[in-house]
C-alpha cells in the first residue's frame, strides 16, 4: 500500500508570466525501490537506478514507481532549496562536487549559457537540482537551439537509466516549450509519459500539449482528446481536491478539448464537454462561443451563427474582436460573401445592431423542437422569432483582419480586382488599425498567383518592400508556389535566393516541399532529390509531404525502388506519421509499370499495418493491371472491390466500407469488356448505375464491335464447344442488348445465373 504527500506551500513552481506549481501524485503508482515526487526526493544508500521513461522512435513513454508506505529513517531530514525558478525538495545530502556547486550558482544568476558549457565540460553528471533547474531554464528560452540542448539532456538521462532525477517541473517546462516549438508529438509524448507514471502534469502543460496536437492536423485532434480524458478521468479518482487542484482542467483546458472537436466536427462530443465545464467551476468564455462557431461552420450550420453571438451578449460576456473576426470568416467559408460585407460595412457605420443585420442575412430560421445538439448548446436559436435581436454594448470599428479576410474571400472567388481595390481601401483608412500589413499584401500576392499574373504578384511585393512592410517567409512561400504551378521553375530558384540573401528569410519545409514540387513538375526527379538534401543539410526537418512529393517525383520517373528507399526512411522517422497517401504513392509506382505483383505485395504490407486500401489504392491496382494486361487481376480485384462495397458483409467488420468512383470501375469495366468477361462487365455498369455515375456506352460500343462482334460465328465449331460456349453467349447477349445493340430475344424471365468463372 502506498500514500501520497501532501506537498507544502512552497511546491515547485513556473516561471512568470504563467507560474505552475509542482505537480502532484494521482493515484500511487505499483511499489518498487524509488520515491519519485515533485516536491520531495529521497534516496536511499545506492539505489540502483531506474529510468521512469523508455523511448521508442525516440517519443517518451514513462515508467516511475515508488516505495511501499513505510516509516521515514531517523537519518533522513528534509531541506528545501529554494530558486527563482523552482523550488525543490531534496534530501540532506549536500552537493559533495564543486562542479554541481558552480553550475548551481550560475543557474541562481541566470547565467544559462555558462550554466549549458559548465554541464558539457563536467566529467560527471550533475545532481537532480541542477539538471532540473538547468532543464527549466534551456525551455524557458524559447529558443530552437535552447530546446534542441533541453532534449538533449533528456536523451543523455534516458540513455543512462536516470530521468528519474529530473523533477515534474522541469518536464512541465519541456511539455510547454516543445508546444510552442510546434513539436505536437515531442509534447504529447511528454504528458502521455507523465501520465503512464501515475501522476498528472500540470493543467498548462497538458492544455498546450492538446493545443499544438489540434493544430497538427492528421490524427491530432483525436489524440489532443484522448489526453483530455486521460487527464480528467484521473483528477475524478482523487477524493482531496487540492492534490490536484494544479492539475484540473481550465477553461482553457477545455476549449482546447472543444476545438479538437470542433475540428473533427463531432458535435455530441462536443456538447458533452460543454456540460461537464460546471463540474470543474469552468465557465464558458467568449472564446469558448468562438470555437462553438466553428463547430457550427462544421456542421454547415450558416443559420446559427448569429444566435452564437446573441448567446455571448445575453450571457453578458465581454467581447472581442476575434469573434467578429471569425462570424466573417464563417460567412466566407460559406460563401457567402454578401452576408460578411454586409456586417463589415454596418460595423463602418458604427451600427450596434450587428445581430440584425445577420438575421436578416440568413435565408431561413427554422422552427426546432429542442431535440438537436445545437438546441442544447443555442436554446436561444430554437423560437427566434419570439425575440428581438440584442444590441451590441458599443461601436466595434473593422480592423486590418476584418478586411483581409473579405480580401481573402474575393481571391477565394477570383475575383482579383475586387481584392485589389479592397487594398487600396484600407490604404486609404486614417485608422492605423484599419490599413493594410503584411498579411494584406500577402493577400493581393496570393490572388495574383493563383491566376497565373505572377508579373502583378511580383510588383505587389515590390511595393512592400518600397513603403517598408516587411514581407516574410509566407510571401516568398506564395510566390515560389505561383511560379512552379506555371512551370517557371527557373524563376522560382531566383524567388529562392533573393529570399535568403537579400531578406535574410531562412527557407522552411514549406520552402521546399514547393520546390520538390516544381521539379515533379517539369519532370526533374534529381532536382527534387537535390532539394530535399539541401534542406536536410540546412537541418529542417523533412514533412510528411516532403516524403510523399519526393516518392511522388520517383514514381512518376519510373523508379518505385527509389520510392521504396525513400518510403522506408519516413517510416524511421518519428517526426512523421505514416498514412494511405503515402502507401498509395508507393502502389502508384509500381503500378505504372505494370509491376502487379510487386504492387500487391505493398498492398499486403499496408493491410499488416493497419491500413484499408482506399478507391485510389485499387484505382492504382487497376491501371496496373491494364498495363500488364492481366484480365484475371481485374476479376480478383473486382471480388474485393465488391465486397467492400457491400453494406451487409462490412457492417459487422471493422473494415470501412468503401465507395468507388468512375475511374476505378470504368477501368474495370474496360478490361472486362476487353477480355470478354460480360457478366462482370455488367456487374461493374450496375455497380456505377447504383453510384449515379453514368457509363460510358458509346466507348463499350466501340470496344465490343471491334473485338467481339464476330463471336460465336463459326459454324465449324463442334457441339461440345458450342455448349461451352452458351453461358458466355447468354452474357454477350445481355451485355449487347445492354449496350443497344442487336441481339436474341429473351423475355422477362431471363436470368443470368451465378457463375465464378466470369
Amino acid at each position: 500500500m502506498t500514500t501520497t504527500t501532501k506537498p507544502p506551500p512552497t511546491a515547485n513552481h513556473f516561471p512568470s508570466p504563467q507560474p505552475l506549481t509542482s505537480l502532484h501524485w494521482a493515484s500511487p503508482p505499483p511499489s518498487s525501490t524509488t520515491l519519485f515526487t515533485t516536491t520531495t526526493t529521497v534516496h536511499k544508500p545506492k539505489p540502483k537506478p531506474r529510468s521512469p521513461f523508455l523511448t521508442q522512435s525516440h517519443l517518451l513513454t514513462t515508467t516511475i514507481t515508488t516505495t511501499p508506505d513505510k516509516p521515514k529513517p531517523p537519518f533522513l531530514t528534509q531541506s528545501t532549496t529554494k530558486h527563482p525558478l523552482t523550488t525543490t525538495t531534496t534530501a540532506t545530502n549536500p552537493l559533495t562536487n564543486s562542479k554541481d556547486q558552480t553550475l548551481l550558482t550560475l543557474l541562481s544568476q541566470r547565467e544559462t549559457e555558462q550554466a549549458w558549457l559548465t554541464y558539457l565540460q563536467s566529467p560527471h553528471l550533475p545532481g537532480p537540482t541542477c539538471l532540473s533547474r538547468l532543464v527549466c531554464q534551456l525551455s524557458q528560452q524559447k529558443t530552437k537551439n535552447s530546446l534542441n540542448r533541453a532534449q538533449s539532456i533528456i536523451k543523455r538521462l534516458h540513455h543512462e537509466r536516470l530521468l528519474h532525477l529530473l523533477d515534474a517541473n522541469s518536464l512541465d517546462l519541456l511539455t510547454v516549450a516543445a508546444a510552442k516549438a510546434g513539436h505536437a508529438l515531442y509534447a504529447a509524448s511528454v504528458i502521455k509519459s507523465m501520465l503512464k507514471s501515475g501522476y498528472l502534469p500540470h493543467v498548462k502543460a497538458w492544455s498546450a500539449a492538446m493545443s499544438c496536437l489540434t493544430k497538427s492536423g492528421d490524427d491530432g485532434p483525436t489524440e489532443a482528446l484522448k489526453i483530455f480524458n486521460s487527464v480528467t478521468r484521473r483528477v475524478r479518482r482523487v477524493a482531496d481536491p487540492d492534490v490536484v487542484v494544479h492539475s484540473r482542467p481550465d477553461t482553457g483546458a477545455f476549449n482546447a478539448a472543444l476545438n479538437a472537436c470542433a475540428q473533427l466536427g463531432d458535435t455530441k462530443r462536443f456538447l458533452q464537454l460543454f456540460g461537464e465545464m460546471p463540474e470543474f467551476g469552468c465557465e464558458p468564455d467568449v472564446l469558448t462561443y468562438n470555437v462553438m462557431m466553428k463547430l457550427c461552420a462544421r456542421a454547415v450550420r450558416k443559420d446559427l451563427m448569429v444566435f452564437v453571438l446573441e448567446r455571448i451578449l445575453e450571457k453578458e460576456i465581454p467581447l472581442c474582436m476575434s469573434t467578429f473576426h471569425s462570424l466573417v470568416a464563417a460567412y466566407i467559408g460559406f460563401g457567402d460573401i454578401e452576408a460578411a460585407e454586409r456586417m463589415v460595412q454596418a460595423m463602418r457605420e458604427g451600427r450596434r445592431d450587428i445581430c440584425k443585420v445577420l438575421r436578416d442575412s440568413n435565408f431561413k430560421n427554422p422552427i426546432r423542437d429542442g431535440r438537436d445538439v445545437f438546441d442544447k448548446l443555442l436554446p436561444n436559436s430554437i423560437n427566434p422569432t419570439t425575440s428581438e435581436p440584442p444590441l451590441l454594448p458599443k461601436v466595434y470599428s473593422p480592423d486590418s483582419r476584418m478586411y483581409t479576410t473579405l480580401m481573402k474571400g474575393y481571391m477565394k472567388e477570383g475575383r482579383v480586382i475586387d481584392t485589389v481595390r479592397m487594398l487600396e481601401a484600407m490604404r486609404h483608412q486614417e485608422d492605423s488599425a484599419s490599413q493594410p500589413n503584411h498579411v494584406s499584401y500577402t493577400t493581393a500576392v496570393s490572388a495574383f498567383a493563383k491566376v497565373g499574373a505572377m508579373d502583378r504578384a511580383r510588383e505587389v511585393l515590390a511595393e512592400m518592400i518600397r513603403i517598408g512592410v516587411q514581407a516574410n517567409r509566407i510571401t516568398y512561400n506564395i510566390l515560389l508556389k505561383g511560379y512552379c504551378q506555371q512551370l517557371q521553375l527557373e524563376k522560382a530558384k531566383e524567388v529562392m535566393k533573393e529570399m535568403t540573401e537579400d531578406s535574410g528569410i531562412v527557407p522552411d519545409a514549406v520552402s521546399y516541399n514547393t520546390m520538390i514540387d516544381g521539379c515533379i513538375l517539369v519532370d526533374d526527379s534529381a532536382g527534387a532529390f537535390s532539394y530535399f538534401n539541401e534542406m536536410r543539410s540546412r537541418g529542417i526537418a523533412p514533412t510528411k509531404i516532403t516524403y510523399t512529393t519526393l516518392m511522388k517525383a520517383f514514381a512518376l520517373s519510373g523508379q518505385p525502388k527509389l520510392a521504396n528507399k525513400v518510403f522506408d526512411e519516413m517510416l524511421k522517422d518519428p517526426r512523421v506519421k505514416i498514412d494511405v497517401v503515402a502507401w498509395n504513392v508507393l502502389v502508384e509506382g509500381y503500378c505504372k509499370l505494370g509491376l502487379v505483383e510487386e504492387a500487391k505485395k505493398i498492398v499486403e504490407r499496408m493491410k499488416e499495418s493497419g491500413f484499408y486500401p482506399n478507391v485510389n489504392t485499387y484505382g492504382s491496382l487497376a491501371t496496373g493491371i491494364k498495363i500488364a494486361r492481366k484480365p484475371g487481376e481485374a476479376l480478383l480485384l473486382w471480388n474485393e472491390v465488391k465486397e467492400r462495397c457491400s453494406v451487409e458483409n462490412i457492417s459487422s467488420s471493422a473494415i470501412p466500407r468503401l465507395k468507388p468512383d468512375e475511374a476505378l470501375l470504368d477501368i474495370l469495366a474496360d478490361i472486362c469488356v476487353r477480355a470478354a468477361f460480360f457478366r462482370k462487365a455488367l456487374e461493374i455498369v450496375a455497380c456505377m448505375e447504383e453510384n449515379g455515375i453514368s457509363p460510358n456506352k458509346t466507348k463499350y460500343t466501340r470496344i465490343y464491335v471491334e473485338m467481339h462482334s464476330r463471336m460465336f460465328t463459326s459454324k465449324h465449331a463442334s457441339k461440345a464447344r458450342q455448349d461451352r460456349r452458351s453461358e458466355r453467349k447468354r452474357a454477350a447477349e445481355a451485355f449487347k442488348f445492354w449496350l443497344g445493340l442487336p441481339n436474341s430475344y429473351y423475355g422477362s424471365e431471363w436470368r443470368l445465373e451465378p457463375d465464378g468463372d466470369y
